[in-house]
């Protein structure tokens, strides 16, 4: 069993950063793929990023590339995402996600994949 809480969200103008964190209970967090997820207001959730076990590599949904980056630190069991160039439409409730499978890039889209989820995070982005 694990258990995540995220942290980090808030509100913040267009442009600006915010970096979100995840922390992880339990001695086996290094054999879970990491994800972020996001659910706006009347929309389905959707995914945002994976980090593999190791956090060598990194996937990105294209609506976000190039603006957010991941990171996962094992020995703290903590996981985050770098969010920068925020945008309005970013605005959503962010979740942490562990899977005991492997995924990195559209095998991690299905929520479906996720053994575990957090309980999520609000950020705004405000124009």
């Amino acid at each position: 069993q694990v258990q995540l809480v995220e942290s980090g969200g808030g509100l913040v103008q267009a442009g600006g950063s915010l970096r979100l964190s995840c922390a992880a209970s339990g001695r086996t967090f290094s054999t879970y793929v990491m994800g972020w997820f996001r659910q706006a207001p009347g929309k389905e959730r959707e995914f945002v990023a994976s980090i593999t076990r190791s956090g060598d590599s990194t996937y990105f949904a294209e609506s976000v590339k190039g603006r957010f980056t991941g990171s996962r630190d094992n020995a703290k069991n903590t996981v985050h995402l770098q969010m920068n160039s925020l945008k309005p439409e970013d605005t959503a409730v962010y979740y942490c996600a562990a899977t005991s499978r492997w995924c990195l890039g559209y095998g991690c889209y299905e929520k479906s994949t996720w053994d575990y989820w957090g309980q999520g995070t609000q950020v705004t982005v405000s124009s």
